[in-house]
């Protein structure tokens, strides 16, 4: 009897965690076919009934991170909707740069956990990591509306949120750890502010 196309699709989400999580932890080239099978409970025989490609499930597993980033799930558990949109922005500043999130490998945003892999991939996963940066530009640019030089704080935004975990990830200090976060978040929130 043939599977349902929902156990096909719960199946190709399993996969693409399966995914999210061994590239978040080893890097693209690290990671192989038969790895994120084994971990996702499948044999690699079943990875090709979802996949044309390592690529194509690379691009599947960063554009995965809309939907499961400790943002989304924040927002989701959130008893009531935020609809100001700064308070979200000023959420999102917060939570990106948060202990929380960096002790999280997992949960790494790949902005900053897969930014040279990304580089040197092909033109799916380089789509989907634009569209998670467009998505961040745009939750800072709509709480900019009216401010003078929205794109361009907006995209300062973005790049010290990323950045500050960029450099956070790669130290073994503890206390440079924290204070490269805490600038870029005081940073951040001083754009959001300011006229």
């Amino acid at each position: 009897m043939p599977y349902s196309p929902e156990h096909k699709v719960q199946t190709r989400a399993r996969v693409v965690e399966s995914a999210r999580r061994l590239f978040n932890r080893h890097g693209f080239e690290q990671v192989t076919i038969d790895q994120v099978m084994a971990s996702a409970g499948l044999t690699r025989g079943a990875f090709y009934h979802h996949f044309d490609s390592k690529d194509e499930l690379y691009a599947a597993a960063v554009a995965s991170f809309t939907s499961c980033n400790p943002f989304a799930v924040k927002t989701a558990q959130s008893a009531e909707a935020i609809d100001d949109p700064k308070q979200m922005a000023q959420m999102l500043i917060d939570l990106y740069l948060s202990d929380e999130v960096l002790d999280n490998i997992d949960m790494h945003c790949p902005l900053y956990a897969l930014p040279s892999d990304v580089a040197r991939a092909g033109l799916e996963p380089q789509q989907a990591y634009t569209d998670l940066i467009r998505g961040m530009r745009h939750i800072y640019r709509v709480a900019l509306n009216g401010m003078r030089d929205a794109d361009r704080r907006a995209d300062a935004m973005v790049s010290l949120c990323v950045g500050g975990m960029v450099l956070a990830r790669t130290t073994n200090d503890p206390e440079l750890r924290r204070s490269l976060r805490a600038s870029a978040r005081h940073q951040a929130l001083a754009l959001l502010k300011t006229e």
